[in-house]
């Protein structure tokens, strides 16, 4: 039988799974739910009792399976296989995932941080095309990334490398939960899509109902803007035209230092696609030197919820004797 893998992509507020190929095609995948009561302490032992269910759901032979790769939140110590500070698992303190995991399940873990996790999963079979040297941006709730140089990803000395959200944009720009200005969380991300929206309303004159709804008090998310920027609303492109100027500033200077393939843009504020790509890689274009420039391409990311269970996979290739992904 076929080698196979095991992903698992650990949230907040799901825990997905996924069993896939050594070539990275996903076989099935299901989800429980994330149980952070009692500080997250049902946590492990769920993802063990769910993926032993499974295996015998289906009867499958545990040697079948080369072994598990697991994306997780917080402070991940990926030689240690341990994690810290996943504030939103209730995990503030030393949590011995790996080692619980191996015993339970009976199968070689490997694990990394969430985004990084999903910049392998898009460099391996999504919009990377399997490229050694990808940068991937995840717009979501926050802004987080990876970085992918020669194949390898880029950790750092204290675990912080590829942590995008925090290059600076505007120096003095929003205030941030990392104690810097004008990080570039504070105005790409979901949240802060509506921060820029909210400043520039205030000198904006023209018509606009984006522009009304804030004025008046009302909710209004990042979806909301790019949904009537792409309708025509004037208030709401030019706020889509400032975040894309923003990113596509961090995204130059990361092309600057890098030079990758491509950079990928991911997570939810990504779904405007085409509308938001090609701000970003306008701007891109002016902040990038000509080799650069004419190098490195910005894309979307193309797994979307995927991309946390094919990257997860993939670190468990490192336990297949003739196997490389790179």
């Amino acid at each position: 039988m076929t080698q196979k893998i095991i992903g698992i992509d650990l949230g907040g507020t799901t825990i997905k799974f996924g069993i896939l190929t050594i070539s990275g095609e996903v076989q099935d995948k299901w989800a429980i739910e994330t149980n952070i009561i009692g500080n997250g302490k049902n946590i492990v032992p769920d993802i063990i009792r769910a993926i032993n269910h499974r295996l015998d759901l289906y009867k499958l032979d545990k040697s079948d399976f080369i072994g598990i790769g697991m994306g997780s939140p917080g402070s991940v110590d990926i030689d240690k296989n341990t994690v810290k500070g996943a504030y939103n698992l209730g995990w503030e303190e030393l949590q011995e995932v790996g080692r619980e995991i191996e015993v339970g399940v009976g199968l070689p873990f490997a694990i990394d941080n969430d985004a990084n996790v999903a910049a392998l999963g898009e460099r391996w079979v999504g919009a990377g095309e399997n490229n050694p040297d990808v940068i991937f941006m995840t717009l979501g709730t926050g802004v987080g990334g990876g970085i992918i140089a020669a194949g390898n990803l880029i950790h750092g000395v204290a675990g912080a490398g590829g942590e995008i959200g925090h290059v600076t944009v505007d120096p003095d720009g929003f205030d941030c939960t990392c104690g810097k200005k004008g990080c570039l969380e504070t105005v790409a991300s979901a949240t802060g899509v509506v921060r820029v929206a909210r400043q520039l309303a205030e000198e904006y004159e023209g018509e606009s109902d984006i522009k009304a709804a804030i004025d008046n008090g009302e909710t209004v998310t990042s979806k909301d803007i790019f949904i009537a920027a792409e309708a025509g609303d004037k208030f709401a492109d030019s706020v889509v035209e400032t975040v894309g100027k923003y990113l596509g500033l961090a995204a130059g200077n990361l092309g600057n230092t890098l030079n990758p393939d491509s950079i990928v843009i991911g997570g939810g504020v990504s779904a405007a696609g085409e509308f938001l790509r090609a701000r970003v890689e306008k701007y891109f274009k002016v902040f990038t030197f000509p080799q650069v420039r004419e190098s490195t391409k910005v894309k979307i990311a193309e797994l979307g919820n995927d991309a946390g269970i094919i990257g997860a996979a993939s670190l468990a290739l490192k336990f297949a004797k003739d196997n490389e992904v790179a």
